[in-house]
């Protein structure tokens, strides 16, 4: 009879995501992990199948919840501008909170670009946001929110890559102003 597992896989993903952002794959050892989660790594390897399987459910975990978080906010918005605003600047003050821990998709995309299911989870959760934020704006417009003349496909990739490039100045330790006057030009661009 096989023994239960001694800890939650839910929690052990989530320790592992915390510390895997924090000092991305490379930089952390089994033995961090292992020491981290509190299991030996004999419980690590039969749970999760080895150190890669791990960040990869971290990831996806990552993923899952900020990507969901948007579709939630956009997908239920009845002022798309308005969610759009609050979901930007909740991930400018998540950057101003913790710069040095950054974007953990941003992290992701820069550090393990030669991994192939990295980068398959990084392209298609942009490509979840785009998609998400053309919806909405095709919504928009639709209501009379939106210039009939703004392409939403258009806009949506510019402002999916503006979150990835104000992450990415949020980790360079830009400032409030500096982030703030930046969101401000982007959504500048649905007027």
């Amino acid at each position: 009879m096989a023994r239960p597992r001694e800890f939650d896989a839910d929690l052990a993903i989530d320790r592992a995501m915390a510390l895997f952002w924090a000092r991305g794959y490379s930089a952390t050892s089994l033995q961090d992990l292992t020491a981290e989660l509190g299991i030996g790594s004999g419980s690590l390897y039969a749970a999760f199948g080895s150190k890669e399987n791990l960040y990869a459910r971290a990831l996806e975990r990552y993923c899952s919840h900020n990507a969901g978080a948007l579709v939630a906010a956009l997908d239920s918005a009845t002022d798309v501008r308005s969610a759009l605003r609050t979901a930007l600047q909740a991930l400018a003050e998540a950057d101003l909170d913790d710069p040095e821990r950054g974007c953990f998709l941003v992290n992701a995309a820069t550090e393990r670009s030669a991994d192939p299911a990295t980068v398959d989870r990084v392209s298609g959760t942009l490509r979840l946001v785009e998609s998400t934020i053309a919806g909405a704006l095709e919504r928009a417009r639709a209501r009379g929110e939106l210039s009939a003349d703004k392409d939403p496909a258009a806009l949506a990739r510019f402002l999916t890559t503006f979150i990835q490039g104000m992450r990415v100045m949020g980790q360079a330790r830009a400032d409030r102003a500096f982030l703030e006057s930046a969101l401000s030009s982007a959504l500048s661009v649905l007027d």
